[in-house]
């Protein structure tokens, strides 16, 4: 999956993005993080299914017309063994080298329990936690399964309803699906901003604690 971040935003988007952020610091106390990873989990479950979806069928099949009819024998069960495990393993490989083929086996609920969990480990591990002000916000995309989560800490929590937050996820998840991805993610940020303003202006000894962009290429 580690090609999928170059694909999803250009070197100039990530310039625009990195750009965004350090002008919205500008402004106020408040600290913006941009994340995007290539995939929240690897979804290892994901293809072993697809990987038996796709060799079963293609086994009995060929079996069949190389072997005559199937489980006349112990060579043709043989056979069946021997062209499962290949197509199995192949299909494995596929899946790996074209995560997009994994979708299908994986369920809407393990996706938004895996995004939540690689934004919260990522929220802790980039030490959003441990701004001066408590007024760190995260703006995590996972590309793969093209989800987008807003994790702020307590001192904006309190401050900010949920609702914002969550309009624009929805405007940034929006502005993917249209190819608009880093416009939706620079006119997002910019919002955030806005947010941030009114409640933590900047300060006269105000720094940037933390890196603007943060992309994971593998």
């Amino acid at each position: 999956m580690k090609n999928l971040v170059e694909r999803f935003l250009s070197q100039t988007d990530r310039e625009r993005i990195e750009k965004a952020v350090a002008a919205v610091e500008q402004k106020t106390s408040g600290e913006v993080v941009c994340m995007i990873v290539p995939s929240s989990y690897h979804y290892p479950l994901a293809g072993v299914f697809g990987a038996t979806a796709a060799a079963l069928p293609l086994s009995l099949l060929s079996t069949h017309f190389i072997g005559g009819w199937m489980w006349i024998g112990t060579q043709n069960m043989w056979l069946f063994i021997g062209l499962f495990t290949i197509l199995f393993a192949l299909g494995g490989w596929l899946l790996n080298r074209i995560p997009c083929l994994k979708r299908p086996f994986i369920s809407r609920r393990e996706i938004d329990a895996e995004v939540e969990e690689a934004a919260i480990t990522a929220f802790f591990r980039q030490g959003l936690y441990r701004t001066r002000d408590a007024s760190g916000v995260l703006l995590f995309i996972s590309v793969f399964e093209h989800k987008v989560w807003l994790l702020a800490d307590k001192g904006i929590h309190e401050k900010v309803p949920k609702g914002e937050w969550e309009n624009l996820v929805d405007r940034i998840t929006q502005g993917i699906h249209r190819g608009q991805s880093a416009d939706a993610i620079c006119s997002a940020i910019d919002s955030i901003g806005a947010l941030l303003q009114s409640h933590f202006p900047i300060k006269p000894d105000d720094t940037n604690e933390l890196t603007n962009l943060i992309i994971e290429k593998s």
